[in-house]
């Protein structure tokens, strides 16, 4: 080796998990989380299957209403930040129901989930730069929402039913979520100069991008953000249909517990949702199985829900919610790639 050999920088390689040890340590996990919190809420809720004996069947199938009601307003918040490339509702409720299902069966599904929605919106004809902000600001925009949702009920409830320790890490946890999105906007909207010298000498640092690329790819981000910031009414409709969204996929909890005659206040019913939602966006498990029951039920008992009650409620809810849109989502891509075929045949 030469003088001038050994004076070239050597690559840094980066340490990646092998593809057969990730496929264990997600399968391990998953059968620590059946084994530990799934399976044992199922055992529990079979010692409390007299009291279904009682349930109105119509609030049963106003449950489901709540959750399919709650499932078209995430569609159309998805319409909505679209707008003006936005596919058909009965389109985009397919891709979701699609998405929905792959998050809800790989752990960290929000990863792969978001992967599969840019490829079939991009064959939906969404453009790139439209598909990629809309699809960023519901997310982050929904778990905004949520948040600031949360800490409402929590400013009401605190002095009513005092504090728990567990509502300080959603609190803190929503906090840096509410920083960092407001933050990013601001970053790019009101400083895009700034955002743009920072991007652009980061981008020179790495390989297979350009900083010519990410200066075109911020300035159609920006145009994006003031487009739905300065229309107030696509940004309020959107802001509208995220809320619409949670509060009926609370509804659906909320059902199953006055259908089991226990239903709670309003604000105690948002901080339970809320506090399991916002730490089942931990990516430990697949959609926050086990972290949303083994959340719930226990809160749900310290407002005053008896125990199995509890575990009833949850595990309806969580049927509705987490288990049926699998099958129906896997049947939605099934349909999508089907005509995607004959399309192009």
């Amino acid at each position: 080796m030469t003088d001038a050999d050994s004076a070239l920088p050597v690559p840094h390689r980066r340490f990646r998990i092998p593809r057969q040890l990730r496929l264990l340590l997600s399968i391990g996990t998953l059968v620590f989380i059946f084994e530990y919190l799934v399976i044992p809420q199922f055992a529990s809720a079979r010692h409390s299957w007299h009291l279904i004996e009682k349930v109105n069947p119509v609030l049963i199938v106003l449950a489901l209403l709540c959750e399919i009601a709650a499932i078209v307003a995430y569609a159309e918040l998805t319409r909505t930040v679209f707008t003006p490339h936005s596919p058909s509702l009965p389109d985009i409720l397919r891709v979701n129901m699609s998405t929905l299902a792959l998050s809800h069966v790989v752990p960290g599904g929000t990863a792969p989930a978001g992967a599969l929605a840019y490829r079939m919106y991009n064959e939906l004809g969404v453009p790139g730069t439209t598909n990629a902000f809309g699809l960023a600001a519901q997310g982050s925009g929904s778990a905004v929402v949520l948040n600031i949702m949360f800490w409402m009920a929590l400013v009401i409830s605190i002095p009513l039913r005092g504090f728990n320790p567990a509502y300080g890490f959603a609190a803190l946890a929503g906090v840096f979520l509410m920083l960092a999105f407001f933050g990013t906007v601001a970053l790019i909207t009101r400083g895009q100069r700034h955002a743009d010298a920072w991007l652009r000498a980061a981008a020179a640092r790495l390989p297979w991008i350009t900083p010519e690329r990410v200066s075109e790819l911020l300035a159609t981000v920006a145009e994006r953000i003031k487009l739905l910031t300065s229309n107030r009414r696509t940004f309020w409709a959107s802001l509208e249909w995220a809320a619409a969204n949670w509060l009926l996929d609370a509804a659906c909890l909320w059902v199953f517990l006055w259908a089991l005659g226990h239903p709670i206040s309003p604000i105690d019913l948002m901080v339970a949702y809320g506090l399991a939602n916002i730490l089942a966006v931990i990516p430990l498990t697949p959609g926050g199985l086990g972290v949303v029951e083994a959340t719930l039920i226990p809160t749900l008992v310290g407002f005053g829900v008896p125990h199995n009650q509890a575990i009833l409620a949850v595990v309806g809810y969580r049927f509705l919610n987490f288990w049926l849109p699998i099958p129906l989502g896997g049947a939605s891509y099934i349909f999508m790639e089907w005509r995607a075929s004959t399309r192009h045949r």
